[in-house]
C-alpha cells in the first residue's frame, strides 16, 4: 500500500522540469544549453556528440535541449553546399529519433539546402520528433563565405506546452530590424543558436560581448532567452582560425543571468527558466 500511495504522489505532482507556481501562475521550464564541440563536415560525429548530449541534458530533468549554430556541417563551411540537404530530410530526421527517444524538445543549429540556395537555419523538434518551427538567419555576414548563405526573410513562434516559443541565429540578435519583428510576436521564450567567435587571444574576455548582446536582445523582446554557443574553430574562409569560446547565457527578460557556459570547454548547463511572467 505504501509503494502505491508514493507512486500516486509521483504521478499528481508536476516536476521543476515543467511545472506551474499556483501562486503567480508562472511556468518553469527546465533548459539544458548543450555547449558542445562541433567539428566542419563530421556530421556523423556531430550527431553522437548532440546524442550524448541529449542523453547528459535529460538525465538531468531538461525538457528542453539547446544547440549551437550549424552543429552538423560547421558554420561558414563551403562545404555545406554539398553536404547538406533539404527541411524536413536526412539531417531532421536524425534529430527525430534523438528528440523523439529522450522525449525532449530540441532546437538545433542545422545547414539547409533548398534548390541551390543554402540557409543557416534552425530547427525545434517537440517531444514526439515532429518538426514544430524552422527559422532561417536573417544576418547571414555575407563576406563571409562564398557562395555565402541565402537571407531568410520569417520571423515566427509557436505555441508549446511551455507558452510561446521564438527562435533567431546569433548575429539576428545584433540587428535591431530583425530584433524588434521578434519583439511583437511576443514570445514567452527564445532559444538562439550561436557561432560566437573571435581570435584566440580575445579568449576569455569576449565572452562579455555575448552576454551584452543577449541581455539586450531580452530586454528589448521582453522574454527569457537561451544563448548557446560552440566550442571548436573555423576550419575556413576570411576568419578561418577564429575560436568559438562557450561561454553560453540564460538570461531573465531583465537580462540577468542565469546561467553561464564553461570559457573554451564542452558543458551541458541546465537552469530552470520562468515563462510567461
Amino acid at each position: 500500500m505504501l509503494a502505491i500511495f508514493l507512486l500516486l504522489i509521483v504521478a499528481v505532482v508536476p516536476t521543476i522540469a515543467n511545472a506551474t507556481d499556483a501562486a503567480t501562475n508562472e511556468k518553469i521550464c527546465r533548459v539544458a544549453m548543450a555547449q558542445i564541440y562541433c567539428i566542419d563536415g563530421d556530421r556523423e560525429g556531430n550527431l553522437r556528440r548532440i546524442e550524448n548530449a541529449v542523453a547528459e541534458a535529460s538525465s538531468e530533468g531538461a525538457v528542453i535541449v539547446c544547440f549551437p549554430e550549424t552543429s552538423l556541417y560547421g558554420w561558414v563551411n563551403p562545404k555545406a553546399h554539398e553536404l547538406a540537404g533539404p527541411i524536413p530530410g536526412k539531417d531532421t530526421e536524425a534529430l527525430s529519433k534523438i528528440a523523439q527517444q529522450h522525449g525532449v524538445y530540441l532546437s538545433v543549429g542545422v545547414s539547409e539546402k533548398d534548390g541551390e540556395r543554402l540557409f543557416d537555419s534552425v530547427v525545434l523538434l517537440d517531444d514526439d520528433g515532429s518538426l514544430i518551427l524552422k527559422h532561417r538567419k536573417m544576418n547571414v555576414l555575407t563576406h563571409l563565405m562564398s557562395p555565402p548563405y541565402t537571407r531568410g526573410e520569417t520571423v515566427e513562434v509557436v505555441e508549446t506546452k511551455f507558452g510561446r516559443v521564438g527562435m533567431l541565429i546569433c548575429a539576428d540578435t545584433f540587428d535591431e530590424e530583425v530584433v524588434e519583428r521578434m519583439a511583437a510576436q511576443q514570445p514567452d521564450l527564445l532559444l538562439v543558436p550561436y557561432g560566437w567567435a573571435a581570435q584566440a587571444d580575445a579568449w576569455p574576455g569576449h565572452g562579455p560581448s555575448l552576454r551584452h548582446t543577449i541581455a539586450k536582445a531580452a530586454k528589448t523582446i521582453g522574454c527569457p532567452i537561451v544563448g548557446t554557443n560552440l566550442v571548436g574553430s573555423i576550419s575556413g574562409g576570411p576568419w578561418q582560425g577564429m575560436i568559438y569560446g562557450g561561454q553560453s547565457y540564460a538570461v531573465t527578460p531583465d537580462g540577468t543571468v542565469l546561467s553561464q557556459g564553461a570559457d573554451r570547454d564542452r558543458e551541458i548547463c541546465v537552469v530552470d527558466v520562468v515563462v510567461g511572467e
